[in-house]
């Protein structure tokens, strides 16, 4: 390597490990002050209504309103399922495993409008027949503890919060799923200021999870609802946006104690999965690639050239695994040898951000055997 090759290549390892180290410097930050719900003391008064919008999952549909059946601390619950036209049997689990329970509703939808994304669309239907003054909405694949929907609800009301997202604690079964799921909560643990996000109404300011998400109705129905987002892959977050756009308070909170999900099961789920959003994860396509590269630079130069004999590179590495664990240990994921694979996880996850990116410029992105990513055609105007 020329000199001046090599003045470059050592600028960059040392740069990349000071990125590394400040993130993790911030990760320990945020895990400090990261709001985590509380046992309640006392019932929540209130009316609640908790919304499972479904779609084909009749693997999963029992065992989620089961543990939705199960919650404590509730004076006065409503429980609507919407069966989204599902082709597996959905609805009817749904409805024996209520078994006459006059708490739940059983919806059967048709499917999204035109200019409609599907779960938008779901969520909006639930929205629309609850009469709740909190709107819990929870996915099918979430088994909740006993006491998650108070403990939620509770630390919203008490933090002066118009919408949490609890982040379920993430199972993660297969090698695949272990390599790229512990980089959600890491990566806004990492990027996102969170007690700065909660009144910041920067669009880029904003994490949240539509597995367990929390919101006040009235301040649901400020910000549009999800008839506001109807075409956003990424619902959840659009919605915590739309929620502070219209002058409320939010952001994702710690859910480790109060909930489990496994999103997918195995490769094949999981590039599907992480392939239909992102694209639109940044906020944009080349924001999601510009992201990507960043991470490469900060996540993967340094090891390399730490396996070349670079100090500076292992210091690198040992920060960004140090992130690592330390989230770990908080959301209970494996921390080792997982942690130690920390490259090898920004470099799938990248991949998959170009996989996606690469679908979406295509036409070739669905979930559940619908398109997503509506074409400019699609987009219908506000009130059509």
């Amino acid at each position: 390597m020329r000199p001046g090759a090599r003045d470059v290549a050592r600028t960059s390892v040392r740069a990349g490990s000071v990125v590394a180290t400040a993130l993790t410097v911030h990760t320990l930050v945020n895990l400090r002050f990261w709001r985590r719900a509380a046992a309640p003391t006392e019932p929540v008064s209130e009316r609640v209504s908790v919304l499972l919008p479904a779609r084909d999952e009749a693997d999963e549909i029992a065992g989620c309103l089961r543990s939705v059946l199960a919650q404590t601390m509730l004076d006065d619950v409503e429980v609507l399922v919407l069966d989204d036209a599902s082709s597996d049997g959905t609805g009817h689990l749904a409805r024996t495993t209520a078994a006459g329970d006059t708490r739940v509703q059983v919806l059967s939808g048709t499917g999204p409008p035109p200019g409609w994304l599907g779960k938008a669309a779901a969520c909006e239907r639930l929205a629309a027949a609850a009469s709740g003054s909190v709107l819990v909405f929870v996915d099918a694949d979430v088994r909740l503890e006993p006491g998650a929907v108070a403990a939620a609800v509770t630390l919203a009301r008490r933090a002066g919060l118009d919408l949490v997202s609890p982040y379920p604690r993430q199972i993660a079964g297969s090698a695949a799923e272990r390599l790229v799921q512990p980089l959600l909560q890491w990566s806004f643990l990492t990027t996102l200021p969170l007690r700065a996000a909660e009144t910041s109404s920067r669009a880029s300011l904003s994490a949240a999870n539509g597995q367990f998400l929390v919101v006040d109705a009235d301040a649901y129905r400020r910000a549009g609802g999800h008839a506001g987002i109807r075409t956003e892959v990424l619902d959840d977050v659009a919605l915590l946006r739309a929620v502070k756009a219209a002058g409320g308070r939010g952001t994702v909170t710690d859910g480790t104690d109060l909930a489990t999900c496994r999103m997918y099961t195995g490769w094949a789920d999981l590039r599907q999965g992480y392939s239909k959003s992102l694209w639109t994860a940044f906020g944009s396509p080349a924001a999601g690639l510009g992201v990507s590269a960043v991470l490469v630079w900060a996540y993967v130069v340094p090891p390399v050239a730490a396996l070349l004999g670079s100090r500076v590179g292992a210091l690198g590495y040992a920060a960004a695994v140090v992130g690592r664990v330390a989230v770990g240990r908080r959301v209970r994921s494996r921390t080792f040898p997982d942690a130690a694979a920390h490259p090898a996880s920004v470099l799938v996850f990248a991949a998959l951000c170009v996989r996606s990116v690469r679908d979406h410029r295509g036409g070739r992105l669905t979930w559940k055997g619908r398109p997503v990513g509506l074409s400019p055609l699609d987009r219908l105007p506000e009130g059509a």
